[in-house]
């Protein structure tokens, strides 16, 4: 199902969204690595979307995928939580970052959460990847608190919706 329509949020020119698949696993490995290289010198480490295993974030579900002209330019992986949805991982192919998919994942997200009948998105980043603090407040995103996660320090958001 082509996820583009639903809310009236735009996607890019020629994007579509559906459900992942086991055949993109591989793709969005390398979107993962791409996207996320230029913060393993700021946190002196591979963050962790670099370590996932695809295929098992896949097979476990709720995992969507932007193409454009034929291939995999994104992805987001969501949690359901209870009371909340976790954006576990968005990521876009910085060949195609600044179109607009990143946003279109996110409003995908906001779909799902009405979809599980749940008022709040939330989701984390790496205090190291100063671009994403800007990016969510932008996007309707408070945060909530900073802490040390899985060695990783982390600034964690909420989204409340309609």
């Amino acid at each position: 199902m082509d996820h583009s329509e639903r809310r009236g949020a735009a996607a890019p020119e020629g994007v579509s969204v559906r459900p992942a698949t086991d055949g993109d696993a591989a793709a969005m490995r390398r979107i993962a690595d791409a996207a996320y290289e230029p913060y393993v010198s700021r946190i002196g480490r591979p963050p962790a979307p670099m370590l996932a295993d695809y295929p098992d974030v896949v097979r476990h579900g709720h995992t969507w995928v932007a193409e454009h002209a034929g291939q995999l330019v994104g992805f987001v992986v969501l949690e359901p939580a209870g009371d909340h949805l976790l954006v576990e991982n968005v990521a876009v192919d910085p060949a195609s970052q600044g179109l607009g998919i990143g946003g279109r994942l996110l409003a995908l997200a906001e779909d799902e959460a009405h979809a599980l009948g749940v008022a709040e998105l939330r989701l984390y980043t790496n205090e190291m990847m100063t671009e994403n603090l800007d990016y969510y407040p932008r996007r309707g995103y408070r945060e909530t608190h900073r802490a040390e996660q899985d060695g990783y320090r982390r600034v964690f958001f909420s989204k409340r919706l309609p």
